[in-house]
C-alpha cells in the first residue's frame, strides 16, 4: 500500500513504536471504475490496547483498574456530583465523530439523537448514522454510557462503591450517566473525513444547539489535524470558536505526536476551547504520582495544554463486527468492550465532567467552566519538566469544587473572556488540512474545494459562520448535504446526494449516483463478513503502516494505542 499522504498529522490516538511511524493508505472501490483511497482526518484510530487479559468480573473493570471509569470517575471527583444528585440530565453532549452505534449502554429511549450524517456513509440506509468503524461509540461510552436507571437502588448493594448507584461495579457507567449524545457523523467506516465536513458538522451544531430535547451544551472533538497555518486564519479554529462565542464548551484533543515537538493539533489550539492531554495512572486512584503519557502531544509555552485526564487503557463500549471488533484481536474485553488510549479518550472524560459542571450549574459560560477546571485541577507528577505544556493546570478533577465559597464558584462559572486567538477564519482550507486528503483513486482532494468541488470562499464562509448562518435548511456551501428535518425517533432526515458531481479539479467525472456499496450489510448488530467492495481487511498489510490516523505496529495492540 502506499502511502497517500505527505507530512505528519497530529494524531488522538497515540502509540510511539518505531513501526507505527511509518504510513500508508487503504482503497476501496467507489462505484465500478474509480476507487476512493482514505487518508482520513480522523486521529484516532491508532488502535490498541494496553491490556489483553480475559473479560472483567464486573462491566466497570473494577476501581483497582485504573483504565476503568469506576476508577477514573473517583480520580476525577465525578463521584462526588453523582452523590448529590448530579449526573448531567439534561445537557447535550455533541459528539463529531464515526457516530455511534446503539449498543448495550447507549440504547435507552432519547440516550443518542442522531444529528445529520455528513460522512461519505450516508448515502446507504444501511451505514447511515451507525459507526461502523468503532471509535465515536467508544468516546460516547466513556461521556454518557449507562446500564442502569436512575431509579436503581444502592440499599444492600455489595458491589456499590458510593451511595450513588451508578457506582455499582456490575454496570457499565460514564462519566456523566444521565446525558444524551448528539451523534453528528463524519467519518466514514474507515475513518475518511475532509475538514470540510468537519467544519459543516460544527456549524450544524452551532444552529441547532437549541432544538428541543437536544440542550447542546458541550462539543467533543477528539481528533485533530496538522494544519500548517496560523491559528489567527485558520477556518477549522474559527468554527469552534464560533461554537464557544454562541455558548457551546468546546473540548479538544491535544493530539498524540508527542514523540516529537510542535503545537497542539487544530483546532486544540485554540486559545478558546479546552485543550485535553493525558497521564498515566500508574495503576494508583491518586494522582500526585500520575506522569504525562508517553504519546501525548507537546504543546508550547504560547499554547500549552489546558488540563489533562487519564487515557491509558480506558476500558468503554465497542461495535461488535465493526472495523475495530473486526479487524484487532487484542484489546478486546470480553464481547462488550474494548481498551483503548489515546487523548481521545482524555477529551471524553473532560467532556463528561464539563456536563455534569453545567448539570450543577446550569448557567456557567464556557469560560467559567474552563476557568473552574483549570482551577481546581489535581496536582501530578512533574518530574519531567514539561508538565507546563503537556498537563497545564494538572489533572482535571471536581474535588476540590465543592470546598470553594459559592460566592468563588460562582463569580468564576460566570466569567466571560476575550477570545485570546481573535481569529478571522479567512486562511485556506488547504492549509487547515495538513497532510491528509480524502482521494478518488490517485486524485486528492486539495484546493479550496469542499467534497463537492464546490469553491471554497474563505471570507464569505467566514461571515456566514460568525452569523451562524451556514446551513440554510438542508444546504450547506451551496449543495444539499442532509436533511432539513427531524423523523420519528428522533434522527435527522438523511438527504440524498444522488446527482451530485464531483465538479472540482480534479474530481470531475465523479459521481455519488455511481456509488456501489457492495457488501455492506449491518445485521444483528455485526457486519455480515465485513467485506465491502474492494476492501478485505486482512491482517497481512497492515504491519507499520499509519491509515486513517492509525499506528499499526505488526497488529500488536498492546504496543501501540488508539484515542
Amino acid at each position: 500500500m502506499n502511502a497517500q499522504h505527505d507530512g505528519t498529522m497530529t494524531h488522538c490516538g497515540g502509540g510511539s513504536s518505531a513501526a507505527g511511524r511509518s504510513r500508508g493508505a487503504q482503497r476501496r472501490t467507489w462505484g465500478r471504475s474509480a476507487a476512493l483511497t482514505v487518508a482520513a482526518l480522523l486521529p484516532s484510530l491508532a488502535v490498541a490496547a494496553l491490556s489483553t487479559g480475559a473479560a472483567p468480573a464486573s462491566a466497570s473493570g473494577g476501581t483497582t483498574d485504573t483504565g476503568s471509569l469506576a476508577a477514573i470517575v473517583q480520580m476525577t471527583g465525578a463521584q462526588k456530583f453523582w452523590e448529590k444528585g448530579y449526573d448531567g440530565s439534561g445537557i447535550g453532549v455533541a459528539v463529531i465523530d464515526t457516530g455511534v452505534a446503539r449498543v448495550q449502554g447507549l440504547d435507552r429511549p432519547g440516550k443518542v439523537i442522531d444529528g445529520p450524517d455528513l460522512s461519505f456513509d450516508s448515502q446507504d440506509p444501511k451505514l447511515a448514522n451507525v459507526d461502523a468503524f468503532g471509535h465515536g461509540t467508544h468516546l460516547a461510552g466513556i461521556i454518557a454510557g449507562s446500564d442502569i436507571a436512575q431509579t436503581y437502588s444502592t440499599r444492600g448493594c455489595s458491589t456499590c462503591f458510593g451511595n450513588s448507584p451508578y457506582t455499582d461495579t456490575t454496570k457499565f457507567e460514564g462519566m456523566a450517566p444521565g446525558a444524551h449524545i448528539i451523534n453528528v457523523k463524519v467519518g466514514a467506516y474507515d475513518g475518511s473525513v475532509d475538514v470540510t465536513q468537519i467544519i459543516a458538522g460544527i456549524d450544524w451544531v452551532v444552529q441547532h444547539r437549541n432544538d428541543p430535547g437536544l440542550n447542546i451544551r458541550v462539543l467533543n472533538l477528539s481528533f485533530g489535524t496538522d494544519s500548517i497555518q496560523s491559528a489567527q486564519v485558520d477556518p477549522l479554529v474559527f468554527a469552534v470558536e464560533q461554537a464557544w462565542n454562541a455558548g457551546i464548551v468546546v473540548v479538544a484533543a491535544a493530539g498524540n505526536d508527542g514523540d516529537k515537538p510542535g503545537p497542539l493539533a487544530d483546532p486544540a489550539v485554540s486559545s478558546a476551547v479546552i485543550a485535553v492531554g493525558s497521564t498515566d495512572p500508574h495503576n494508583t486512584l491518586q494522582t500526585s504520582d500520575d506522569t504525562v503519557a508517553d504519546f501525548a502531544q507537546h504543546g508550547t509555552n504560547a499554547r500549552p495544554v489546558d488540563v489533562a485526564a487519564p487515557g491509558i487503557s480506558v476500558l468503554s463500549l465497542a461495535v461488535p463486527g465493526g472495523f475495530v471488533d473486526q479487524n484487532v484481536t487484542t484489546g478486546k474485553v470480553g464481547t462488550r468492550f474494548q481498551r483503548a488510549s489515546g487523548t481521545s479518550q482524555s477529551t471524553a472524560i473532560v467532556s463528561g465532567l464539563v456536563a455534569l459542571i453545567l448539570d450543577k450549574y446550569p448557567s456557567a459560560t464556557p469560560d467559567g467552566v474552563k476557568t473552574l477546571l483549570k482551577g481546581t485541577s489535581s496536582d501530578a507528577d512533574d518530574d519531567s519538566g514539561q508538565d507546563k505544556n503537556y498537563l497545564g493546570s494538572g489533572v482535571a478533577s471536581l474535588t476540590r469544587i465543592d470546598s470553594l465559597l459559592s460566592g468563588i464558584v460562582s463569580g468564576l462559572l460566570h466569567l466571560v473572556l476575550p477570545t485570546l486567538t481573535g481569529g478571522n477564519g479567512t486562511g485556506t482550507i488547504e492549509d487547515s488540512r495538513g497532510s491528509y486528503h480524502v482521494m478518488i483513486g490517485d486524485s486528492a482532494l486539495v484546493g479550496e474545494v469542499d467534497i463537492f468541488g464546490q469553491p471554497w470562499n474563505a471570507q464569505s464562509m467566514a461571515s456566514a459562520t460568525r452569523s451562524r448562518s451556514t446551513w440554510s435548511g438542508s444546504e450547506w456551501n451551496g449543495n444539499v448535504w442532509s436533511g432539513d428535518h427531524f423523523e420519528v425517533g428522533g434522527r435527522w432526515a438523511s438527504a440524498s446526494w444522488t446527482g451530485a458531481d464531483w465538479t472540482g479539479n480534479p474530481w470531475s467525472g465523479a459521481r455519488w449516483t455511481d456509488a456501489e456499496w457492495s457488501g455492506a450489510r449491518w445485521s444483528g448488530a455485526r457486519w455480515s463478513g465485513a467485506r465491502w467492495s474492494g476492501a478485505r481487511w486482512t491482517s497481512a498489510g497492515w504491519s507499520g503502516a499509519r491509515w486513517s490516523g492509525a499506528r499499526w505496529s505488526g497488529a500488536r495492540w498492546s504496543d501501540s494505542v488508539w484515542g
